[in-house]
């Protein structure tokens, strides 16, 4: 029961937000009772879905277990005092009951407004294909809100490409025509594409680099989520791992489905002044001079390049998180802003470090009739041959401008995503 005037104004204001009041501005008894009944019901659902053993009560345990599937470990110790906080009866346990009669702070909430930015970050888009989808709530899919965090994701990615496509294009030059004779950097390679064809070619193969966002992002969506239900069966929640595995093979269908098209990328920013009327010319020609394999040279370091890029980024960023976690845990129960920043880069940095020689041999191989002529090279055949010519350093050839373009590709994507969620009216709740 309420006492009267002991309602805070951020409870009364969420009430009047939330209820959607009659015009008088007035709160009357039946409508407050109304909302006192869906935040019993909101928290009675929170406490069935924590507790596993349907005893009518949470445990330490599985506390523990719950805050691991949404991949947040903490120790036996930590749950207990939290618990604890909240117990009533000192069974060390929490009801429904004790759940609602405890004093949620001011700062709680903002929680599902954080919890969604961190879910829907991967969206952000650097140029490159990101393997682990986004998991989107119950309420996101029957609301339809879930379609509108893709299109605002799509819109971003497609502004931060072609901003950033002069530097993607420079990286694909760098990758199959940069060798120890012919040593490019940064300036003389966007000087050479200048002089070539104009500032209009710094963005060549940035048309087909755009219109492949919409279908991969489609089938990444609906593969995930298929491979979801097959893994998870009835489970709500999915281990880290469970996501790793269902992220990649959505990745390995979604990037199956669509590479054709990123070997014309490859063939249109490598490609002269009036070679090719367009994308569909360019596709013309390729199939009728090198046949429909040629759609898919180079898939092969394409798929492996994915799980050590996808693996040593989830296994470095949790590392990294976990280990502060455990050193700085004590007195914030979650990384600030900076720092979880700081773990993502430097796990993207470490997977793209591992899988950069893969993504350029991937490139030589596409470009194969464009450079070597008619003589078709092997995957491992063409790994000795830039060991041989140019030692391990040409592996790695083109990874200066590729990791130029991340952060003003990471900042734009974020402004545009943010500003376009605006306009579709996607709400954080």
């Amino acid at each position: 029961t309420a006492r009267p005037g002991s309602e805070e104004p951020g409870v009364i204001q969420e009430f009047h937000e939330s209820e959607g009041n009659n015009s008088d501005g007035q709160l009357d008894f039946e409508e407050f009772v109304h909302y006192l009944q869906d935040c019993e019901k909101d928290l009675k659902l929170v406490v069935k879905s924590l507790d596993r053993t349907n005893a009518g009560h949470v445990d330490p345990k599985e506390f523990v277990q719950s805050l691991r599937d949404l991949g947040v470990h903490i120790s036996l110790h930590h749950a207990e005092k939290a618990l604890k906080s909240m117990d009533k009866t000192g069974l060390i346990t929490v009801n429904s009951k004790d759940w609602s009669n405890y004093p949620v702070a001011e700062k709680t909430e903002n929680i599902p407004e954080i919890i969604l930015y961190w879910k829907h970050s991967t969206i952000f888009d650097v140029g490159e294909n990101l393997m682990v989808p986004d998991d989107f709530t119950i309420e996101e899919k029957q609301t339809g809100m879930w379609w509108r965090h893709l299109v605002a994701g799509g819109g971003a990615g497609a502004v931060s490409r072609t901003c950033t496509a002069p530097l993607d294009r420079l990286k694909v030059m760098m990758q199959v025509y940069g060798s120890r004779t012919n040593n490019m950097c940064i300036m003389t390679g966007l000087m050479q594409m200048i002089k070539e064809g104009g500032m209009r070619s710094l963005w060549r193969g940035n048309g087909v680099n755009v219109i492949k966002i919409a279908p991969e992002s489609a089938l990444k969506f609906m593969a995930y989520e298929q491979i979801k239900r097959l893994i998870g069966s009835n489970k709500e929640t999915l281990s880290i791992l469970e996501r790793f595995v269902a992220g990649s093979l959505a990745g390995v269908i979604a990037q199956s489905t669509i590479y054709p098209m990123e070997v014309l990328k490859t063939r249109l920013a490598l490609r002269k002044t009036g070679q090719y009327a367009g994308i569909s010319d360019c596709a013309k020609q390729i199939f009728r001079r090198e046949g429909l394999g040629a759609f898919y040279k180079g898939y092969v370091p394409n798929m492996l390049g994915i799980i050590p890029y996808a693996g040593i980024d989830l296994a470095v960023y949790e590392t990294l998180k976990n280990s502060y976690l455990q050193q700085y845990g004590t007195n914030s129960t979650e990384p600030n802003v900076l720092v979880l920043l700081a773990c993502g880069a430097t796990s993207s940095t470490c997977g793209q470090l591992a899988s950069y020689p893969l993504a350029l041999i991937r490139t030589r191989m596409q470009a194969q009739n464009v450079t070597e002529g008619n003589q078709q090279v092997t995957m491992t055949g063409l790994f000795r041959q830039i060991l041989q010519t140019e030692g391990p350093a040409g592996l790695y050839r083109g990874l200066a401008p590729n990791f130029l373009k991340v952060i003003p590709a990471v900042s734009i994507s974020y402004v545009v995503y943010e500003h376009l969620k605006t306009q579709l009216g996607v709400t954080s709740r």
